[in-house]
């Protein structure tokens, strides 16, 4: 029995050594997984509640940039003013192309909204995409105040904007206009006078009022100034508001990129950007977007819209893009955007 134990005393001696240690080693992985956890802890605190200060910021602002349905629906106004807006004493010629494709439902009020602004020198083409419903029996309607008006296959909205401009071909000035937008009352004359009194800005954009498919507003956007880092990480200038120069077109390739169906308005902005274009964002609401259900939908959007947008950055940045690179890019700009609305809320100014 002495025996026994003798020879078991070593073996415990042996043993515990290496027991104690590898029992150290796990109390202090346990401290460094409690210390993680608790930072994550802290980590995740500090993120729900800067969000929370987020979303109370937006509230008390009303940015509203990422959102387009944004209150019930009421009729659009604008102020009397627009209405009396004059053309400057020599007004060069504006040349205008409507995309269109199955929206007659809306076409004609895009088509009037452009008529109607009275502009004395404006030649305006509807390039439509062989719809099936009544936009062909419009085009005929209003074909005598059309410089061009086609009902056809194309391969697109680009291509159909491309076609348009092909008709449209002589203005001075060039816009774009989705057959289920619409220009605001006195648009046209309104940047006539500016590009005019202006003579060094190319490119020009204004506020944007959002319309529902009764064409009551539900939203409005009201933009700080042109920014150039905006440019690179988004595309937040409302297209319907979206006017250049022929110089800069013709610069910039003189054609829409037919390869993209959602951000093409985008690239041709970054184009006009490569080329040195001045851009300058106008203190005026000059357009109105529609939402509807018949609209290019979400599922269209993530298959087609999101890669898109993800080529542009990549080409911009060298990289692949991740969105809190540009949520922190943009985070001045909205600052700025918080800061306009809230003094247009009261009333203060429409910049």
């Amino acid at each position: 029995m002495s025996s026994d134990s003798q020879d078991a005393k070593p073996t415990q001696q042996q043993d515990g050594g290496p027991s104690h240690l590898v029992l150290a080693q796990l109390q202090a992985e346990v401290r460094d997984l409690r210390a993680y956890v608790t930072a994550m802890e802290a980590n995740i605190r500090n993120i729900t509640f800067l969000g929370v200060l987020r979303r109370v910021f937006a509230r008390a602002s009303g940015a509203r940039l990422h959102k387009l349905d944004q209150y019930r629906s009421r009729p659009v106004r604008v102020p009397a003013a627009y209405h009396r807006a004059e053309p400057p004493a020599n007004p060069p010629l504006i040349s205008i192309v409507t995309p269109s494709y199955n929206q007659g439902r809306f076409l004609e009020e895009t088509i009037k909204s452009v008529l109607d602004q009275n502009y004395p020198r404006l030649e305006y083409a509807i390039q439509d995409g062989g719809s099936k419903d009544e936009s062909a029996a419009l085009i005929e309607k209003y074909r005598s105040k059309l410089v061009h008006g086609e009902s056809r296959r194309d391969k697109g909205q680009g291509n159909a904007i491309n076609l348009g401009f092909a008709h449209a071909c002589k203005g001075e000035i060039m816009a774009y206009l989705n057959s289920d937008d619409l220009l605001m009352p006195g648009a046209l004359n309104y940047v006539a006078s500016y590009f005019a009194a202006h003579p060094e800005v190319d490119v020009v954009y204004g506020h944007r009022i959002i319309v529902d498919h009764h064409t009551q507003e539900v939203g409005r956007w009201v933009l700080p100034a042109h920014s150039e880092k905006m440019l690179v990480w988004a595309d937040y200038v409302p297209q319907e508001t979206l006017f250049w120069r022929r110089r800069v077109w013709d610069k910039a390739g003189g054609k829409i990129d037919e390869s993209f169906q959602f951000a093409l308005d985008w690239d041709l902005l970054l184009r006009f950007r490569d080329v040195g274009a001045r851009f300058k964002r106008l203190p005026r609401f000059l357009g109105a977007f529609r939402i509807h259900p018949t609209q290019k939908t979400s599922a269209e959007l993530a298959a087609t819209g999101t890669p898109e947008m993800n080529r542009i950055r990549e080409r911009l940045h060298g990289r692949t893009v991740t969105l809190v690179d540009i949520r922190k890019h943009l985070r001045g700009y909205m600052l700025a955007h918080a800061w306009h609305n809230w003094l247009y809320r009261l009333g203060i100014a429409h910049q």
